[in-house]
């Protein structure tokens, strides 16, 4: 068996421990620091100390203090600072002495002077790299740099004045560029020198096409030419430092000579004048793939989306430039639909990426472009709601309404159909690209939804007659329901049920136009619904086409009572048979998800009855009465008895006060006492034979049908016998409800004593509140609060107390 010490020996066994760790660690940074000092030292270090190990050890008492830390040698960041803070002040003095001090001397004077500091300045480096002193020879390096400028910039004062400083400028740029190249060539060791060249190198085109007046597309020659150079160093520069510079360089002029091009090709008259800057994006495309095509990967994917952006602009914007706006963004799409056959080549694989990236952004801008038509086309009757039954229209864009402008958007079906094909194109083919399913998957549910949307933009487009729309569309909701029922689950069957739900909103709103079509539809619409939820064999799908059939009930209900001219309460009856269906089909139902699915719609076609009848107190009294019935009907179930036979008290008793309340009866006992007796009578004999029933089920309706009608008049009655006698009628109840153990007397008859009391000495607490000074109410809440947080444990326990007393009641 395993020993385990005692804790004592286990707590001495730890220290000795942790100090034989804390003496290997200051042996270790020891040996460290003087390592550090025979890297930094110019000669010779002197023997490593002796290491603690060969030392004898006395172990410490426990958790004895470890010595401090060895202070390290400086870093060399100190060195570095040291070395940038002296060589600004050499390149300040240097440059105060060229613009301050050059009148001083003579011209033989200066130029030596220039050329003796530049040319030490210069040979420098040399001997500090012998030295081992690489940053002392950076720091004079670029010292050297500046003051080759300052030496150019004095040769322009001095030796050509007259020289234009454009030119002069570009040619020195170029001179520093080479002479800094070859200089950082010669000293391999030096980091600085093939950067600044680098960057000098950038100025030269820009000032060269400056100096020669160069028009805007010259600029973006330039700039294009500096970027191309900027690609070659970049994928072949030498060290990290050339590429890195190199690379930013490119990044830079590309994208400015890109943005330029695209806006001279944006605001070209024609295509005559589109066909220069379309030549300068082709060629900047051009740059950008041959960047991207030796780029590590992510630069890759991003050179090759620019470089096929570029490409769509520069084929787009020729035609593009000739064209109206709403072609020219047909063109542009064709154009980055074209980019796909990127699959068909043997290109690298971040290339093929980056060029389905750009693909995807122009097929994504067009479609944005077409979003607001195809937004008007579904939601446009939403405008003509008020004008309902006002007739059908000739055309479709009647019963639109003024949503949209159709003249400048005659293209978005082509758009639309166009981004369909190239998304279903792409769901076939797009494991060569990216092998996960869910973008397949995604692509394939674009596809469609694009699809089913140039439908109803078409039928906008052409403004198609009013009957020959409506049944298109009611055509393709009955396509997609049967995609729906034959896909089963998936994200296809999803995207088609909720395009068939959209779809069928629209349509729906469409046939409000007239009675006539407002039958076809909701009809035709119910019929679809309900039998795609027959044929589903989804348990989710079923539900949520059940519940869609529902509200194509409702419609046809109000359309009828509508044309009887019924009044909105008088319609409110007609629609409660779509409850009763919901009712009996909730109890055939199979699956309990679709059940509750059928229940919960036959709720909402509930509401709206109520909401139909509110207007109407006797028709509301009638409608609250049906839906108790109908909730009766489904308690008869064992899974709803709960919950549905609540439910149906609660509506009886509903019904009972507000037909009181529309009778303007001021005495309520008279008609609710008998019921009431009877109704106790019912649940005493309920719970002699249930002793597990609820008391709210047995006795709740009861006492709540006479309570509190009585309390609504009580509260409004001036005399004291009605209050008396309720108070009264409640206490006893509440009594019987504490006396039996039952939740529902007890809860009704404290509810009422207790507002009933209020009622009485509401007067009489108001009085009181008045003669007390200001102060009083404020000091009284305060001692209140103090009382309860001095007890609140207490109080807290007897609550608790008090709830698990309550909950053991029936």
């Amino acid at each position: 068996m395993r020993h385990v010490p005692p804790p004592a020996e286990e707590l001495a066994l730890l220290d000795r421990e942790l100090v034989r760790l804390d003496a290997r660690r200051l042996q270790l940074l020891n040996r460290r620091a003087w390592l550090l000092g025979v890297l930094r030292a110019p000669v010779a270090a002197p023997p490593p100390p002796a290491t603690p190990a060969a030392r004898p050890y006395t172990p410490a008492p426990p958790y004895a203090p470890v010595g401090p830390r060895p202070t390290a040698a400086p870093a060399r960041g100190t060195q570095n600072v040291l070395l940038v803070l002296g060589g600004l002040l050499l390149t300040v003095a240097a440059v105060a002495f060229t613009l301050f001090s050059w009148g001083e001397m003579g011209i033989t004077g200066r130029s030596a002077v220039l050329a003796a500091v530049t040319a030490g300045a210069l040979a420098a480096p040399v001997p500090l790299l012998r030295r081992s002193l690489p940053s002392t020879a950076e720091a004079v390096a670029v010292l050297a740099l500046v003051l080759t400028v300052l030496d150019a910039v004095a040769l322009h004062a001095v030796a050509a004045p007259g020289t234009d400083g454009l030119v002069f400028s570009a040619a020195a740029s170029a001179v520093l560029a080479a002479g800094w190249t070859a200089y950082g060539l010669l000293l391999g060791g030096l980091r600085v020198p093939l950067p600044a060249a680098v960057v000098a190198g950038q100025l030269t085109p820009v000032l060269t096409a400056w100096a020669t007046g160069a028009s805007a597309t010259g600029f973006g020659w330039a700039l294009l030419a500096t970027a191309a150079v900027d690609v070659a160093v970049a994928s072949r520069g030498r060290g990290l430092a050339v590429r890195v510079t190199a690379c930013a360089g490119a990044w830079l002029t590309g994208l400015i000579a890109l943005g330029l091009a695209l806006a001279l090709s944006l605001s070209a008259d024609g295509a005559r004048g589109a066909l220069e800057p379309g030549a300068l994006l082709l060629a900047g495309a051009a740059v950008a793939l041959a960047g991207a095509w030796r780029a590590p990967k992510e630069f890759a994917v991003i050179g090759s989306a620019v470089a096929g952006l570029a490409a769509v602009a520069a084929v787009g914007g020729v035609p593009g430039a000739q064209l109206p706006w709403a072609w020219a963004v047909v063109v542009h799409l064709l154009c980055g639909a074209a980019l796909t056959v990127v699959l068909s080549l043997r290109v690298p694989q971040p290339v093929v990426r980056g060029v389905l990236a750009a693909s995807a952004a122009v097929v994504a801008g067009a479609v944005l472009w077409a979003a607001p038509v195809l937004a008007a086309a579904l939601l446009g009757p939403v405008s003509v709601m008020p004008e309902v039954w006002s007739g059908a229209p000739a055309g479709l864009r009647g019963a639109l309404g003024p949503s949209m402008p159709w003249a400048g958007s005659a293209s978005a079906p082509v758009v639309l159909a166009v981004a369909a094909g190239l998304s279903a194109a792409l769901h076939r083919r797009w494991p060569r690209v990216l092998p996960e399913r869910g973008w397949r998957v995604a692509a394939a549910a674009g596809g469609l939804v694009l699809g089913w949307g140039a439908v109803p933009v078409l039928l906008a487009e052409v403004d198609a007659p009013y009957a020959t729309a409506v049944g298109v569309e009611l055509l393709l909701i009955a396509v997609l329901l049967a995609l729906v029922v034959r896909r089963a689950a998936g994200a296809v069957a999803l995207t088609c049920l909720v395009c068939a739900l959209v779809g069928g909103v629209s349509v729906g709103m469409l046939g409000l136009a007239s009675e006539p079509a407002t039958y076809g539809v909701s009809g035709t619409l119910m019929v679809l619904f309900g039998a795609s939820a027959a044929l589903s064999g989804v348990p989710a799908v079923r539900s949520v086409l059940v519940c869609a059939s529902v509200p194509c009930a409702i419609a046809v209900s109000c359309a009828v009572g509508a044309s009887l001219g019924w009044s909105a309460p008088h319609t409110a009856p007609l629609v409660l048979v779509v409850t009763a269906a919901t009712v009996l089909l909730g109890a055939r139902a199979g699956e309990p998800v679709v059940a509750a699915s059928v229940e919960l719609a036959g709720v909402f076609a509930a509401l709206v009855a109520v909401a139909l009848a509110v207007t109407d107190g006797p028709f509301l009294s009638l409608v609250l009465g049906l839906c108790g019935v109908l909730a009766g009907a489904t308690a008869l179930r064992p899974e709803r008895r709960r919950t549905a036979g609540g439910a149906a008290a609660a509506l009886f008793v509903a019904a009972a006060w507000v037909r009181l309340t529309a009778s303007g009866v001021t005495a309520p006992e008279a008609y609710t006492l008998p019921v009431s007796a009877a109704a106790l009578a019912v649940g005493y004999a309920r719970g002699r034979r249930d002793p597990d029933a609820s008391s709210w089920v047995a006795y709740g309706p009861a006492l709540a049908t006479t309570m509190v009608p009585s309390l609504v008049v009580a509260w409004t009655d001036a005399g004291w016998l009605r209050p008396l006698l309720l108070g009264v009628a409640a206490l006893a109840v509440t009594l019987a409800g504490a006396r039996l153990r039952l939740q529902a007397p007890l809860v009704v008859g404290g509810a009422v004593l207790a507002l009933d009391g209020l009622h009485e000495l509401a007067p009489h607490v108001v009085q009181v509140f008045d003669a007390l000074p200001r102060w009083a109410p404020p000091a009284l809440a305060g001692l209140l609060l103090l009382a309860v947080g001095a007890t609140y444990e207490q109080r807290l326990r007897d609550a608790r107390r008090v709830r698990a007393s309550f909950g053991r009641m029936r």
